[in-house]
């Protein structure tokens, strides 16, 4: 009798215990501290890096164009254009990223807006 209802007991523990789980969300300190860095240190930095990028790539463009005799220039352009598509791309890959973790921990309302 006792083997049965200790066997009971932990399957509706087991059974149970996944709503348990998915019910718990981050408390509203966490949420509003990861929301600030967010909008006060992160998305700031990644708008800085990402013109960064594209003034570099502007950059390639140009060395590229007004040196059109001069082969080492022009390479020197191409791989400034590379590198700066690169680091575009790093930035709206970081930016992604960004957006799936805060989704993945639930806090899809609160901390969007400031994504």
């Amino acid at each position: 009798m006792h083997k049965a209802s200790l066997a009971s007991t932990l399957l509706l523990q087991a059974l149970f215990l996944p709503r348990l789980v998915f019910a718990a969300t981050p408390p509203d300190e966490v949420l509003e501290f990861v929301g600030k860095i967010s909008t006060n240190i992160l998305n700031p930095l990644i708008m800085i890096l990402f013109a960064l990028a594209f003034v570099y790539f502007v950059y390639g463009v140009a060395a590229y164009i007004w040196n059109p005799d001069n082969e080492e220039a022009r390479t020197k352009g191409k791989m400034s254009m590379l590198w700066g598509v690169v680091g575009m791309f790093i930035m709206v890959s970081v930016f992604g990223i960004m957006k799936f973790i805060i989704s993945s921990i639930g806090a899809d309302d609160a901390l969007m807006n400031y994504v």
